[in-house]
């Protein structure tokens, strides 16, 4: 095993070469993966586009009822005809988003601690991968802790999630967890998305950062950018652009979408982004027009 002593920071990351995909696949680092991992990954990432947009919905794991998630079975029926991909826990996905949507489903698997601990990086794989089939996931989410004090067992509870999700071809989602005691820096994510990708994660949940095209370029498999807190619509439409010019292969949003005044527009505003090549600009003055909101307001 390589040591730490004398190892030298990564500069030449090529950012201006693509990807070498080994084949037409839409989805990168998937091209030598099997028919059925291949299908589900199909049913995230747009296969005209190459990328999706996330809805996720699964706060209230540890958060309990957040505001804008208040009614599960009102708003997601709303806004599921806008998203590639819901992400929810099975009791939200079950109770509240009907089956005849036929949507893409990331199924958040993980969970071990709630709002009422300090220390949210415990966490382990809870849900049986039986149960992950019969609810026809797409993909499996695993929170990951790097640097934190879960790091080793939400590791392992993500290679756990890895051998039991190619055993039956449905991909994993690793996600990049940020605490507040951890850092957000351009080399902190360069090492976490690197690290899951290479346990066999086919899809990795992050957040942007400075030099963004750095980290999309040292991951070998489809980075999706974390919407994160609620920001000003404008703003999240930027980082929805940023992300997208940086190497990003879609965004998953949460907060930023349903704790807007206006989720529907929002999300549709998304899409132009995400989908149809919109600049922030483009995105922003299309979400006034759908609201009928004055650029003054």
């Amino acid at each position: 095993m390589a040591d730490i002593i004398g190892n030298k920071a990564a500069k030449n990351f090529s950012e201006d070469v693509p990807f070498s995909n080994h084949g037409n696949y839409h989805v990168k680092g998937a091209s030598n993966l099997d028919w059925g991992m291949k299908d589900r990954l199909s049913r995230i990432f747009n296969p005209e586009t190459g990328k999706t947009v996330m809805l996720a919905f699964d706060h209230g794991y540890f958060m309990g009822p957040t505001s804008g998630l208040e009614r599960l079975d009102i708003l997601i029926p709303k806004l599921a005809n806008y998203a590639d991909c819901l992400m929810g826990t099975r009791g939200a996905i079950r109770s509240s988003v009907p089956p005849t949507f036929n949507k893409s489903i990331a199924l958040r698997a993980s969970s071990g601690s709630s709002v009422l601990q300090d220390d949210l990086s415990h966490e382990s794989m809870v849900v049986d991968i039986e149960d992950a089939i019969r609810m026809n996931a797409s993909a499996i989410a695993i929170q990951t802790f790097i640097g934190a004090d879960g790091q080793k067992e939400t590791i392992e509870q993500l290679n756990k999630a890895v051998n039991l999700g190619t055993r039956y071809s449905i991909p994993t989602l690793g996600v990049v967890a940020v605490g507040k005691e951890m850092e957000r820096t351009t080399q902190f994510f360069l090492l976490a998305t690197r690290m899951l990708a290479e346990f066999g994660a086919s899809i990795v949940k992050t957040y942007y950062c400075d030099d963004f095209e750095k980290v999309a370029a040292a991951c070998p498999v489809p980075l999706v950018v974390a919407g994160g807190k609620k920001i000003h619509e404008k703003d999240a439409l930027t980082l929805a652009y940023n992300s997208i010019q940086g190497g990003a292969a879609g965004v998953d949003m949460g907060r930023n979408i349903f704790q807007s005044n206006f989720p529907e527009e929002m999300i549709q505003a998304v899409n132009k982004v995400v989908h149809e090549g919109y600049t922030d600009k483009e995105a922003y003055d299309f979400f006034l027009d759908l609201t009928n909101v004055s650029t003054k307001a």
